[in-house]
């Protein structure tokens, strides 16, 4: 649900509040000559760094150190890309505590996706923001991950059962497709991250999670490998509205790289070939990305003012390493023997 905020705001930008719209003068102005010209650029950037982007961060950091500490030895005892692998929870906890947090402290960011037919809409953001924060907790620790892992996929299909899938046909486009095969591959990944958890689901139970996980995952690769070739210089990973900074050298080849990339893996997974190797590469590039390219963008979206600006900017970059800990998620339904 809160994911869908950037495509919501792109299309209702002029409803929103001309605090959420307005650039940052420094920004626009020419490059800093010397140390002393930066300082004003580095204080607004704290000084008005809103909450909601505060406890967003905050949440972050928080789910990283949880979850660094609780996959260390995990991380140890794994060899070669299992190492890569043993990071598809943190990469999982980390967003789900961002996205929470987004719930907790800015429900008014929220509140317009809910469906009008919904009563007491304010109660259900705070409810998904305590549910998310609860996820993050679980899976980034490994504690009761059969139901976190679980009731997560469950809460993803049914937004897009109630929210993206209705959206999509009534408002059909590239971007809104692409949020319900991401809301789909999220799902999917608790599923698997239900069945492989140490205390997860056993027999067919587990098999049925698996098989449905890895088919929603591949669909979503397909879809999404199609699409960086189709448009080359949007951010990678989930191909969504904003492009790559004009900076960013080969801008193209990213692209087409990590389309490829992308549909490989789909094709492994369909035809259970390599299909832990490949999703481990594949969830190793995308993770470099969100390092290489969303970080950037992330600490400028943070410079602004604007706390509709921050919100997305910290959306994007959680939003993407969510999708590598999906793709990371997905190669571990593999056993090391393929």
């Amino acid at each position: 649900m809160h994911r869908f905020w950037g495509f919501w705001s792109q299309q209702n930008r002029d409803k929103l509040p001309n605090l959420f719209r307005r650039r940052h003068f420094l920004l626009k102005s020419k490059p800093c000559a010397d140390r002393e010209s930066m300082r004003p650029i580095m204080l607004a950037m704290f000084v008005e760094f809103s909450r909601t982007a505060t406890s967003m961060c905050a949440a972050g950091i928080a789910l990283f150190l949880i979850g660094v500490w609780s996959a260390k030895n995990e991380i140890a005892r794994a060899r070669g890309l299992d190492k890569i692998v043993a990071l598809s929870s943190l990469c999982f906890a980390i967003p789900l505590g961002v996205f929470g947090a987004l719930h907790l402290s800015g429900p008014q960011f929220i509140v317009p996706i809910v469906p009008p037919y919904m009563p007491w809409r304010l109660f259900w953001v705070y409810f998904v923001g305590l549910a998310l924060i609860a996820a993050a907790l679980s899976i980034a620790t490994k504690i009761a991950v059969r139901w976190s892992g679980l009731l997560f996929g469950i809460m993803m299909f049914l937004f897009v059962a109630m929210i993206h899938f209705p959206g999509a046909l009534a408002r059909p486009g590239r971007i809104i497709w692409t949020i319900v095969f991401r809301e789909m591959s999220f799902g999917g990944a608790g599923w698997i991250l239900a069945a492989n958890a140490k205390d997860g689901w056993r027999g067919q139970a587990r098999s049925t999670l698996i098989i449905i996980g890895r088919i929603l995952i591949a669909l979503a690769a397909i879809l999404f490998g199609v699409e960086h070739f189709l448009h080359p210089t949007g951010l990678p990973g989930v191909p969504l509205v904003k492009q790559m900074p004009a900076w960013i050298p080969g801008r193209v080849l990213i692209d087409y790289v990590t389309g490829a990339a992308l549909l490989v893996a789909a094709g492994s997974t369909l035809l259970n070939s390599r299909a832990r190797k490949v999703g481990a590469c594949v969830g190793g590039w995308i993770l470099l990305l969100v390092l290489a390219i969303y970080g950037p963008v992330l600490i400028v979206a943070l410079s602004d003012p604007g706390t509709g600006v921050q919100v997305e900017g910290i959306n994007y970059f959680a939003d993407t390493l969510m999708f590598a800990g999906v793709i990371l998620a997905l190669a571990s339904a593999t056993p090391r023997s393929d």
